[in-house]
C-alpha cells in the first residue's frame, strides 16, 4: 500500500499497526505465506488497535480514527508548520500531498476482500466500533471527539487535494501532536533530558466561576492577550493570601486562551535544572507557552532561585518570543528572610548587595498582582454567589449562618473556604 514511499510521515509512534495492517491487505493472498500465520496476524492487529482505541477513547470506523489518530499526532516539517497558522506557500505542500495521496487510499481501501479469505468476524467489529464507557485515558473527550469528527469527515472527501485541506484546517484550529492536543503540561527528569508529558485531567475553571477580584483578573487578562497577540507582555508573579484565587485564577486563564494558542507547562522548583532543555523544545512552535510554577517560594538556604533568574532574563541566550513565566506565591518576595539575615548584613561591608541579591528574582516579574483575603462582606457574597450557581435551597439567612459557623473552624475567611462549604453543603443534599 505504499506506505514504505511516505516522505514526512514516516516513523510514527503507534506505527506498527499500520505496517501490520498493510502487509495482510498486500499479501493475504500469497500463497507464499501460510494462512493460518495470516489469520493469527490479522487477528493480533485487530487486537492491538482495540487496545489502543480503548485507551484513547475511539468510536466508530476503528481503522480511519488511527490513521487519523497518525496523523494529528505526528510532528514533521509540513504539520508544525501548518499548526496554528494553516496552509502555508512552498514545495514543502508537493511532498505532503505525496503522502496524503496514499492516507487517502488507505481510507479507501476495500476489506471485503481479505475478510472473505481471512475471516470477516473482526473486521466487522472494526467497521462501527461502540466503547464501553465512552472515554479513555490518553485523551480527554473533547481531544477524542475531535478526531472521531476528523476521521468521518476524511471518509467522506473525493480526492487527495481535499483530504489534504481537512487535515491542515485541523491543524490550523487544533494543532498537532502533544503540545497541540494538549491544553497542559508536567515535565519528567530522564536519562536523555527532559521530557514533556501531558497532562490529560485539568479542572475546567473559568474566570467568570471566581467571584470578586475584579481588577486582578483584568491585570492578568490584559498581560496573558498580549502574549497571546504577539504583543509585548511581562512574567507574571501573584502573591497573596492562601486560599483567594491566585492559581485558579491562572487554570482560568489556560482554558480561556488555548483556542489561539495558548499552552501550560508546570514546573517545580526542584526541576529548575530542566527548564533550558523543556525552552529548547517549545521554542520554535507556534504556540504560546507559560511556564507555571505554583506557590513558589524558597527558604534561605535553598538556591534554586538563581537559576531561576538566570532563565527568566540574564543568561546570554535571549528568552523566546513565545515563552513567559507565570508564578504564584504567599510571599511577595518569594524568599524567606529572617532577623538572623539583618545580623548578618551587620557584618558584610556592602549590606546592601545582600538585600539586592534577594529581591532581585522578584524584580525580574514585570507584573505583580496582589490576591488579599476578603473582607467578611466579601466573604458572603461569594458563598451566596456559589450558593445560587449550584442551585442550594438554603435561604440567605440560613445560608450566611451556616457560612460563618464553617469559617470559624475551617481555616478563615477565603475563596477557597467558601467553595469548600458549598461543596459541604451539595454533599449534605445529595445524601438526603
Amino acid at each position: 500500500m505504499r506506505t514504505n514511499e511516505l516522505i514526512l510521515y514516516k516513523d510514527m509512534e503507534d506505527g506498527e499497526l499500520l505496517q501490520d495492517m498493510t502487509f495482510l491487505m498486500e499479501n493475504y493472498n500469497n500463497e507464499y505465506y501460510n494462512e493460518d500465520d495470516m489469520k493469527s496476524l490479522l487477528y493480533s492487529t485487530i487486537g492491538d488497535l482495540t487496545e489502543l482505541s480503548v485507551s484513547h477513547g475511539f468510536e466508530g470506523n476503528l481503522w480511519h480514527t488511527y490513521l487519523t489518530y497518525l496523523m494529528v499526532s505526528h510532528e514533521n516539517a509540513y504539520s508544525t508548520s501548518c499548526e496554528i497558522v494553516g496552509p502555508v506557500e512552498g514545495s514543502i505542500n508537493i511532498a505532503a500531498l505525496h503522502d496524503f495521496k496514499i492516507f487517502k487510499e488507505l481510507f479507501d481501501y476495500d476489506f471485503q476482500n481479505l475478510g472473505e479469505v481471512l475471516g470477516e468476524d473482526g473486521l466487522a467489529m472494526i467497521r462501527d466500533y461502540k466503547g464501553a464507557n465512552g472515554h479513555g485515558q490518553v485523551f480527554n473527550e473533547r481531544i477524542r471527539d475531535r478526531i472521531c469528527d476528523l476521521a468521518k469527515a476524511l471518509d467522506g472527501t473525493n480526492c487527495a487535494e481535499e483530504f489534504k485541506e481537512k487535515v491542515t484546517q485541523f491543524y490550523k484550529e487544533f494543532g498537532v501532536g502533544k503540545l497541540g492536543l494538549h491544553k497542559a503540561f508536567r515535565i519528567e527528569h530522564t536519562e536523555e533530558g527532559a521530557r514533556i508529558v501531558p497532562i490529560t485531567k485539568i479542572a475546567h475553571v473559568h474566570l467568570d466561576d471566581l467571584v470578586g477580584y475584579e481588577m486582578a483578573k483584568k491585570k492578568l487578562i490584559d498581560n496573558t492577550e498580549a502574549f497571546v497577540m504577539g504583543r509585548k507582555s511581562n512574567n507574571c508573579l501573584l502573591f497573596g493570601d492562601a486560599g483567594t484565587g491566585k492559581s485558579s485564577s491562572i487554570k482560568a486563564i489556560l482554558n480561556q486562551y488555548y483556542d489561539q494558542g495558548l499552552r501550560m507547562i508546570e514546573v517545580y522548583k526542584h526541576q529548575f535544572q530542566d527548564l533550558n532543555d523543556v525552552i529548547a523544545q517549545i521554542k520554535n512552535r507556534n504556540y504560546k507557552f507559560i511556564i507555571y510554577m505554583d506557590d513558589l517560594s524558597f527558604e534561605e538556604f535553598e538556591i534554586e532561585y538563581k537559576y531561576l533568574k538566570a532563565v527568566i532574563e540574564g543568561g546570554l541566550e535571549k528568552k523566546p518570543d513565545n515563552v513567559l513565566i507565570y508564578a504564584t506565591s504567599n510571599r511577595r518576595h518569594l524568599i524567606r528572610e529572617t532577623f538572623k539575615d539583618k545580623e548578618d548584613r551587620d557584618e558584610e561591608l556592602h549590606t546592601n548587595d545582600t538585600v539586592q541579591e534577594k529581591l532581585s528574582l522578584v524584580a525580574r516579574f514585570g507584573v505583580t498582582i496582589y490576591f488579599g483575603r476578603p473582607q467578611k462582606r466579601e466573604f458572603q457574597e461569594i458563598v451566596c454567589q456559589l450558593a445560587k450557581r449550584n442551585n442550594l435551597k438554603l435561604t440567605e439567612e440560613e445560608l450566611l449562618a451556616e457560612a460563618n459557623k464553617w469559617e470559624l473552624s475551617h481555616g478563615g475567611i477565603s475563596g477557597r473556604t467558601a467553595q469548600q462549604f458549598i461543596y459541604y453543603l451539595q454533599g449534605q443534599e445529595d445524601e438526603k
